[in-house]
C-alpha cells in the first residue's frame, strides 16, 4: 500500500510543489476535452525532473502513465489511477551536420518551427500535427505516406527505475501505429532525426500547404483525438472495389457521418474524427466506436482496429 503523504513529499522535491496535484482532473489536458482524475499529476520541467520523478515512483511502488499532448487518447471517466507524468520543457538543436536532436515533450509543432528557422529539411510536411515528439514516436505516427520513425536516427529511452540507455532506430520495431515503446514500458527521453540542408522560404511553403490542406479536411474546430481507426492495410484487409484504402471512407459508406451518442458525434468533415460537441463522456466516445466497428464489419467484412488509445479504469477494448 502506497502511503499517499510521503509519496506527495518525495514527488514534490524532484519536481516542484507547483509543479504536483492530487486528484487532477485529465479533461483538461487531453484534445478529446473527456477523463476522469488522475491520483497524482506531475509535470516535470526537463531531464532530470522526469528521470528523478520515475525513481521516485518506481521506489514507492506507484504505476506511472505518461501523457505528452493528449492527442491520440480516450482517458476513462473513472480517470487513471497512480502518477500521471505530463513532461514539460525542453529543446531542440543540431546534434550533428546532419541530424537535430529534440527532447520527448517538445511538440511536433515546435520541432517544425525550429526546422523552418534553422534550414534543416525533413519533417516541414508535418506541420500542425498535434502532440508531443514522445508521442509521435510512441505511436509511430505518420503523415502523407511518411511515419516518423522513417526520419529517426536513435533515442534515448529511460526504463522505469530513470535508467538511461541509447537504442537505434532499426531497432524500435516500427510497424503501422506502432513502436517497441508500446510494448516495453520504456519512455522517451531525446529522439535524434535526420535532416537535410533546405531555403526556409521553401520548408514554409510547404509547412503552409501542409496546415492548409489539414484545415480543409479534418474538424480542427471541434475537441476530437484525431483519426479513431487504422486505414485498412492491402494484404491484410479485403475491401469491395469501389471503396478506397481509407477508415473514413468505410465509415462514411457505411452512412455514419454525423451519427451521434450523446455528446459524442462522427465528424460531418472526415468520417473517421469523433468529435465532442459539449459534454461527451468517454463511455459515450468508446460506444460511438464501437457502433462504427460493428457497421462496417456488418456491411462491409472490414474488422477496423483503433488508431486512439484507451486510457485510465474502465479502459477494456471497445467491443460492441
Amino acid at each position: 500500500m502506497t502511503d499517499a503523504a510521503s509519496f506527495t513529499q518525495a514527488l514534490t522535491a524532484v519536481v516542484g510543489a507547483d509543479r504536483v496535484r492530487r486528484h487532477e482532473p485529465l479533461a483538461a489536458h487531453t484534445t478529446f476535452r473527456v477523463g476522469g482524475p488522475a491520483d497524482w499529476w506531475a509535470e516535470p520541467h526537463g531531464r532530470e525532473a522526469l528521470l528523478a520523478a520515475l525513481r521516485v515512483a518506481h521506489a514507492h511502488g506507484v504505476p506511472v502513465t505518461l501523457l505528452g499532448g493528449g492527442t491520440n487518447v480516450i482517458v476513462a471517466d473513472a480517470g487513471i489511477r497512480g502518477l500521471v507524468l505530463h513532461p514539460r520543457g525542453g529543446s531542440v538543436d543540431w546534434h550533428g551536420p546532419s541530424r537535430v536532436r529534440a527532447d520527448a515533450a517538445i511538440s511536433i509543432n515546435g520541432l517544425v518551427r525550429w526546422c523552418l528557422t534553422n534550414g534543416a529539411a525533413g519533417v516541414e510536411a508535418w506541420a500542425g500535427t498535434p502532440g508531443t515528439v514522445g508521442g509521435a514516436i510512441y505511436g509511430n505516427a505518420h503523415w502523407g505516406g511518411e511515419s516518423i520513425g522513417d526520419h529517426l536516427v536513435s533515442v534515448e529511452v529511460a526504463d522505469r527505475t530513470g535508467r538511461v540507455y541509447e537504442v537505434a532506430a532499426e531497432a524500435m520495431a516500427f510497424a503501422y501505429d506502432t513502436s517497441r515503446l508500446q510494448q516495453s514500458g520504456e519512455v522517451l527521453v531525446t529522439a535524434d532525426l535526420r535532416v537535410t540542408q533546405g531555403m526556409p522560404d521553401t520548408l514554409r511553403a510547404t509547412a503552409r500547404a501542409s496546415l492548409a490542406y489539414r484545415k480543409r479536411t479534418q474538424p480542427l474546430a471541434a475537441p476530437s483525438a484525431g483519426c479513431i481507426f487504422q486505414n485498412p492495410v492491402p494484404g491484410r484487409d479485403v475491401l469491395p472495389p469501389d471503396i478506397p484504402w481509407s477508415a473514413g471512407a468505410l465509415i462514411d459508406r457505411a452512412g455514419l457521418k454525423g451519427r451521434a451518442i450523446g455528446d459524442a458525434r462522427v465528424s460531418s468533415v472526415h468520417a473517421n474524427f469523433l468529435v465532442n460537441e459539449g459534454h461527451a463522456t468517454a463511455a459515450e466516445i468508446r460506444a460511438l466506436v464501437a457502433l462504427c466497428r460493428a457497421e462496417v464489419r456488418a456491411q462491409f467484412g472490414v474488422t477496423l482496429r483503433e488508431e486512439v488509445v484507451c486510457l485510465g479504469d474502465d479502459a477494456s477494448p471497445m467491443t460492441e
